[in-house]
């Protein structure tokens, strides 16, 4: 299992650009199959789709689908723009940011009548979300207890309100000029068949990450606007086309040297079938002569798909030849093939012509030793920000590449219950082992930032997690009790620790910085003398029977309301939270707590402990005796919650717990067991 480590980007005009793009990624690609969708439903359903009253093959042609075809137009209008703006509105000020994103998107939409508001969205959505953010911190703390819901509520919506007007008023005129003035610019670049310089720019800015500016901010919004009119559009291929990257892989294959030679057919296949343009741009920055090459191949691409009028329906993300063959529009898979084939031949010759003319000055620097990929895939990573795991393999000959876990984070879906516990539990097994220098926290999976090199959730939240944190390593549990995941994340930090990992690649183990601890949680103790209602005695409870999940939940439910914790909402939210993920964390234990969305059910921290000696059937064959309801409101109860869950990872603490004959000594136990 290779590791990755986050790493900081330089600053400057590059980084701020590289952000922008990433910004405008994060709203475009957690919608690409929404796109994926509309662009099937365009090549199907439209006139001249395959099964359009106009296809391109008479015996495919279906009467029906003029009423499929009616989906189309609304998808790209509404629904793209919406889920763009949620998207971004939600990146900002979470989800209540993404609903007065779209609402004000709305106003754009409408404004702009006629035109595909994809840029409007992207600046709608989380323009409204920091707006309300903005607004909101002027009375942060401010509100009395049981009031939160309501002015949440209504200052949104008064937000979304004058936000979806100022959209309408002000910004879709401003937006639709510029959608005009770009659109514009490409159709003169494509009328005058200059288009293909465009590789001129998109290459280069590819190999340093900074195209996602470019294609999203510009190449996808009017490739929508041209996909709609004329029913696909080159612009999708401008970049994404998988040709340039496949030639000079397969370029490097044979007349590459050393571990350049060594790697490029694993990374051929990586690149051209998965669709992960990045594995190839440690090459160029080992050779940056390379760079003509793939400028010549994508510029002879995009020419290809000029000359045959062909394109693609909607974006091919990943730029897999796959995805690209899935986008392609009926009648152009003859020019989008040419194009992908065209682009890797030309690549392919203008490499080789540069690899041979160097290949002597190449062969003298590998028999020195000299391993320029390994320095080429560090400043791949430096570029990117962070390190990436497609590149794992490319440093050196088979040598692991720089590999520090440093920042390990447990994430559920509302961040306050069980990755809290799971946290406390790895963070005493990693002290136990005596590793040093790494960071175990929790969060939320709606509030995972790219900082984290390691993730652990349950194996129903693991999909939702790798979307907000693709370049960290994902570990998968069962339960958070006594995962025997631990112990193989102990033994990769404990190899990691002792030089058998981790190091940068090309770097010097003896001159790597320092690591320093995290600084000490404060005991659990001291911090529920602090907040001593956390854990209050009269929240404590023994039943001699059973009881049903359900009511289960509602005791707990209303105990943490009693306690002025939570208003009567949360009983739900305490349902809707098992529905997606069961709280059974192992050892007899539940932890039912809502789901991130209810955080406005909230009120203040406290936690209710029932025990059932009859057992809680929880689902799924699991059998609960202890239920801990859990209500957060900061992090006041999260070190009292990491504190039982390290109880109930010890069977002799467990047996105590199980045998105590009242409230009062189970609460003792439990308060002993923090200090």
């Amino acid at each position: 299992m290779s590791t990755e480590t986050a790493t900081k980007a330089p600053g400057g005009l590059r980084t701020g650009v590289q952000k922008f793009g990433t910004f405008l990624s994060g709203m475009i690609m957690p919608n690409i199959a929404a796109f994926i969708a509309w662009g099937l439903l365009t090549a199907l359903f439209i006139p001249t789709g395959w099964l359009g009253v106009e296809g391109p093959i008479e015996a495919l042609r279906w009467s029906g689908s003029e009423g499929l075809a009616a989906i189309v137009d609304p998808t790209i209008f509404y629904l793209l723009p919406l889920l763009i703006a949620f998207t971004g509105g939600n990146m900002v000020y979470g989800h209540r940011g993404g609903v007065v994103g779209a609402v004000a998107t709305m106003g754009v939409i409408v404004g702009a009548a006629g035109t595909i508001m994809f840029i409007g969205a992207m600046i709608a959505g989380p323009g409204a979300a920091w707006l309300l953010k903005m607004v909101e911190k002027l009375w942060d703390g401010k509100i009395r207890p049981g009031f939160e819901m309501l002015v949440n509520n209504f200052s949104a919506g008064f937000v979304g309100f004058f936000a979806g007007l100022a959209a309408y008023f002000w910004l879709a005129p401003l937006v639709k000029g510029l959608t005009d003035v770009l659109g514009k610019a490409v159709g003169w670049l494509v009328d005058t068949g200059l288009i293909p310089l465009a590789s001129v720019i998109v290459e280069p800015a590819k190999v340093l990450f900074l195209n996602n500016a470019i294609n999203h901010g510009v190449f996808t919004p009017i490739g929508g606007e041209q996909s709609t009119a004329i029913g696909h559009s080159l612009l999708y291929l401008v970049e994404a086309n998988p040709g340039p990257g496949a030639g000079l892989l397969l370029a490097l294959t044979v007349f590459g040297v050393g571990a350049a030679r060594a790697t490029a057919p694993g990374a051929f296949i990586i690149q051209f079938l998965g669709g992960i343009h990045e594995i190839y741009f440690p090459y160029v920055l080992a050779k940056p002569i390379l760079l003509i090459a793939l400028i010549a191949g994508g510029a002879s691409g995009v020419a290809t798909n000029l000359i045959f009028n062909s394109g693609l329906v909607a974006p091919a993300s990943p730029g897999s030849i796959f995805a690209v063959l899935i986008q392609t529009a009926p009648g152009s898979h003859l020019g989008v093939i040419l194009s992908v084939v065209i682009s890797a031949a030309v690549t392919f010759v203008v490499s080789m012509l540069f690899l041979l003319a160097s290949r002597k000055r190449d062969l003298a620097a590998d028999a020195a030793g000299e391993d320029r990929l390994a320095a080429a895939v560090a400043q791949t990573e430096k570029n990117k920000g962070k390190a990436s795991s497609v590149l794992g393999g490319l440093a050196g000959a088979g040598t692991a590449t720089a590999t520090k876990i440093q920042n390990v984070i447990f994430a559920c879906d509302a961040g306050m219950g069980s990755s809290a516990m799971g946290a406390g539990v790895l963070r005493k097994k990693v002290q136990q082992a005596g590793i040093t220098g790494i960071s175990v926290t929790n969060k939320a999976i709606a509030n995972l930032d790219g900082s984290a090199d390691l993730v652990i959730t349950q194996a129903q939240l693991t999909d939702r997690a790798k979307m907000k944190e693709p370049d960290a390593i994902h570990v998968s549990v069962g339960g958070f009790m006594n995962a025997p995941e631990y112990d193989e994340v102990v033994e990769m930090l404990l190899a990691q620790q002792n030089g058998s990992a981790g190091a940068a690649p090309g770097s010097d183990p003896a001159q790597a910085a320092p690591v320093t601890d995290p600084a000490p949680a404060a005991p659990a103790a001291a911090l529920a003398a602090e907040a001593p209602e956390v854990l209050a005695r009269q929240n404590v409870r023994i039943h001699e029977g059973t009881a049903t999940r359900d009511e289960a939940l509602k005791e707990a439910a209303g105990i943490l309301e009693a306690a002025g914790a939570v208003t009567g909402d949360y009983f739900e939210a305490m349902k809707a939270r098992e529905e997606t993920v069961s709280t059974f964390m192992g050892n007899g234990l539940a932890i039912p707590h809502g789901t991130d969305a209810a955080k406005d059910a909230v009120l203040g921290s406290a936690l209710a402990v029932i025990r059932y000696d009859g057992g809680v059937e929880w689902g799924d064959g699991d059998v609960a005796t202890f239920v801990v309801g859990i209500a957060g409101k900061g992090d006041a109860h999260l070190e009292i919650l990491q504190s039982v869950a390290i109880q109930f990872g010890d069977d002799d603490t467990v047996a105590r717990l199980r045998a105590a004959e009242t409230t009062g000594e189970l609460y003792t136990l439990l308060k002993g067991g923090m200090a």
